[in-house]
């Protein structure tokens, strides 16, 4: 595509306080820029509401041409940070938009609207955030956005409901790269969810004939395992945990079954040994 120089070169655009502005406005917006300049932009709108019938309502007002955050799925988290190992983790995706219309899910741990003392202050507990990012990261559905300072940290100062100044320190999320490289390599192919416990919780990315998959196995409780049958196509195959969470290898049996660990409050990304070094 040759672009005008009168015009910025650009692939997508993301729609502040879209609530305030008229849908019809951003319906026939949309329409026009992808007739005009790309039928492939990518619009994600902010609609901040945790309801799904009223993102529902607003995606059917702009004929779905565009994605919106997930406002629901990221309280999902907050809530679950907050609650440790009370929350139902197999409710997780309870009420989110990425369980209901993935195609227009744009998911979120945080951003600059939710972290402390800010006007949508509900930040995810920085414990829980590796277990987040992987829900969001290495899963089928929904398109993932990473917020800048779970990657490389952020310290300021700002006022709170007393008036007062308040230090804040937002520390970066270790495992937070090798989960965007894991994204790149190892999520690949169909999924099966592994949603049978309360606390620990997995998935699998089968692969394809020629991008590798993953196991996924996550708890807000104590360490744990999860039985995982991947089928005699990986009979005898070694896993080792990418992140390095988890020492040591699991070995798969003559079926392909193999017992897949995960450390208490922790999330470990299974892949198979030939590759976690590369």
């Amino acid at each position: 595509m040759t672009v005008p120089s009168e015009q910025l070169p650009c692939d997508g655009f993301r729609l502040d306080a879209a609530k305030h502005i008229p849908a019809w406005f951003f319906r026939d917006w949309v329409g026009h820029m992808r007739e005009n300049i790309s039928d492939e932009l990518f619009v994600v709108a902010e609609y901040w509401h945790p309801d799904m019938g009223a993102l529902q309502s607003y995606l059917d007002l702009v004929d779905k041409q565009l994605t919106l955050f997930d406002v629901a799925l990221h309280h999902r988290f907050h809530n679950a940070a907050r609650a440790g190992a009370d929350f139902d983790m197999r409710t997780i995706f309870d009420g989110s938009l990425v369980s209901a219309i993935p195609e227009h899910a744009v998911t979120l741990v945080d951003n600059h609207d939710t972290q402390p003392l800010q006007s949508l202050e509900a930040p995810v507990e920085p414990w829980f955030k590796p277990l987040a990012y992987a829900l969001i990261l290495l899963r089928e559905q929904g398109v993932p956005c990473i917020f800048h300072p779970d990657l490389y940290g952020a310290d300021y100062v700002d006022k709170g409901g007393d008036g007062e100044d308040h230090e804040i320190h937002m520390p970066r999320i270790e495992c937070l790269p090798k989960l965007i490289e894991a994204r790149q390599r190892f999520a690949n192919g169909p999924q099966t969810d592994v949603f049978d416990d309360a606390n620990a919780i997995g998935f699998v990315r089968h692969g394809t004939a020629e991008e590798p998959g993953c196991v996924v196995v996550l708890t807000n409780g104590a360490e744990a395992t999860k039985v995982i049958e991947l089928g005699p196509d990986h009979a005898g195959a070694t896993f080792r945990d990418f992140l390095g969470h988890c020492e040591g290898e699991v070995v798969l049996d003559d079926g392909g079954k193999g017992e897949f660990r995960v450390n208490g409050g922790s999330v470990s990304v299974w892949v198979r040994a030939d590759l976690s070094e590369n």
